[in-house]
């Protein structure tokens, strides 16, 4: 699936949440994509916070994205995990985001004030978080290769 078809469909879905008032941000991947530190990503993640499940499971109805079959993970105890499908593109949306680091649940939920600025996508405004913030997480993940890639994006060299 192009690039392009993942940000138009990012851009309708935060259409979608803005319009509902959810208090989201865009993770991942795509995160780092809009920074400029890769040229790819593989599908969408979005962070949300719990008392706005209701809403983006109406949302996800309405853009008639399958609910694909949950595949629990050691390394992480995510409260809420949606895994959707829309138009090819795999969507991650998640509530209560928890890390399990060498035994050690980590919180990372989305906090309103994480969201430091909005990148703006032809109109829409997509909320994001600090790019620190996912180093951290990535470690925590031993994700190495993501982790390498923003240190090698905002470290001197």
């Amino acid at each position: 699936m192009d690039v392009i078809n993942k940000i138009n469909l990012l851009k309708i879905i935060a259409n979608e949440f803005n319009e509902a008032g959810v208090t989201w941000s865009l993770g991942g991947s795509m995160l780092l994509y809009f920074k400029g530190i890769t040229k790819e990503f593989n599908d969408i993640d979005i962070l949300i916070i719990d008392k706005d499940v209701l809403k983006v499971k109406k949302i996800m109805t309405k853009l008639k994205a399958e609910l694909q079959p949950f595949t629990p993970k050691t390394k992480y105890k995510t409260k809420i995990f949606l895994e959707y499908k829309i138009s090819g593109v795999d969507l991650d949306i998640m509530a209560g985001f928890t890390i399990v680091n060498n035994g050690i649940d980590y919180d990372c939920s989305l906090k309103p004030n994480q969201i430091i600025e909005y990148y703006d996508l032809d109109g829409e405004k997509i909320p994001l978080q600090s790019i620190d913030l996912w180093l951290k997480y990535y470690k925590l993940m031993g994700r190495e290769s993501k982790v390498s890639m923003i240190e090698n994006a905002y470290m001197p060299h």
